[in-house]
């Protein structure tokens, strides 16, 4: 037998009403709640179907059924409805990130608020360097031989790196500097710029080339060598209203969620866009997270995926409202970034 609308349907409504109530559905509640046009008998026969084919499961005798993993996975895949935020939600969204100040506080403003939103964990990784361009480097005299050389990007990142020459540098030097590096550098992926870098050493005239020599250094290690990537995470403390839902403790969860290694491979390849991921139990190799859902996507500026965003729950989670807000978030986070 195959599986029809209408028993996709009958699972829809027990993933539904689970979701909602945590408390296992029986047939009598699903004709009571939801307009599914057939007798109690019907539907038994059909919750006998799911459970066969392991999308529901009986917790314990007499009980009704709660869905698996393999439930909701079908449940998502069909998901033909995604719960829209209000408009009211909306506003609060672009209101609250629209006042960030700069990149941090984009980043620890949308950490929150996917956390409030969602009554979940929420994980947000900053722009990634290596998926950033040079958008401007400045030279600032600390003290003689002594510069602070600082580095925008185009995600908003922002690196600063103290210089310290063999000999003094004047102030016309300074400038002549500033002008070269950001002729030869501006617009540049930081991945690309070792080449142009040593060709700024080449190409500087001999009074200036061991200013540009030592300079290039510092270059090299700020543009190309800070390769870490950096987490946000928000909403721990929700995991607790979710405590009846995993077995066992929550230790285990909240020491893999220390990790970010492990923070960064929930969020999934960045590579593959802005395109949703949701992972749920056993499809997260992670050991200790085999019991949670995860939903994310990618973010960055016109098309482009700089980082990655998603919340980390039980998998009884509201995956309707939580890929809305996913989405509406990554959106206006992107739209930020693009302003910039």
């Amino acid at each position: 037998m195959s599986m029809g609308d209408r028993r996709l349907d009958v699972l829809r409504a027990i993933v539904e009403d689970y979701v909602l109530t945590q408390e296992p559905v029986g047939s009598k509640s699903l004709v009571s709640r939801h307009a599914l046009g057939v007798s109690s008998a019907t539907i038994r026969n059909d919750m006998a179907f799911l459970e066969e084919e392991g999308y529901i499961r009986q917790p314990h005798t007499s009980a009704g059924r709660v869905p698996t993993n393999k439930g909701y996975r079908l449940f998502v895949d069909r998901l033909s409805k995604i719960k829209p935020l209000t408009a009211a939600e909306r506003r609060a969204v672009h209101r609250f990130l629209d006042e960030a100040v700069d990149l941090n506080d984009v980043v620890h403003r949308t950490v929150r608020l996917l956390a409030q939103l969602t009554r979940q964990v929420a994980v947000v990784q900053y722009p990634s360097l290596s998926r950033s361009s040079v958008r401007h480097l400045e030279l600032v005299r600390l003290a003689p031989g002594r510069l602070m050389l600082v580095m925008i990007t185009d995600t908003g990142r922002v690196e600063q790196r103290i210089v310290d020459f063999p000999a003094d540098v004047s102030d016309e030097d300074v400038l002549t500097l500033r002008s070269l590096v950001n002729d030869k550098l501006v617009g540049v992926r930081l991945t690309e710029t070792p080449m142009e870098i040593q060709a700024l050493v080449d190409e500087s005239s001999p009074q200036l080339r061991p200013a540009m020599t030592t300079l290039s250094t510092v270059l090299l290690e700020t543009l190309v060598e800070r390769g870490e990537e950096r987490i946000a995470l928000a909403g721990t403390a929700n995991l607790t209203r979710h405590a009846l839902d995993f077995s066992g403790s929550l230790r285990p969860i909240l020491e893999a969620l220390e990790e970010e290694v492990v923070l960064l491979k929930l969020l999934g390849e960045i590579d593959s866009g802005a395109t949703l991921r949701i992972t749920i139990g056993e499809e997260n190799d992670i050991v200790g997270l085999d019991g949670t859902s995860v939903v994310s996507t990618g973010y960055g500026p016109a098309g482009s995926v700089v980082g990655g965003l998603g919340v980390v729950g039980p998998t009884r989670m509201d995956y309707p409202g939580t890929i809305a807000a996913v989405r509406t978030v990554a959106r206006y986070v992107s739209e930020i970034l693009a302003q910039n």
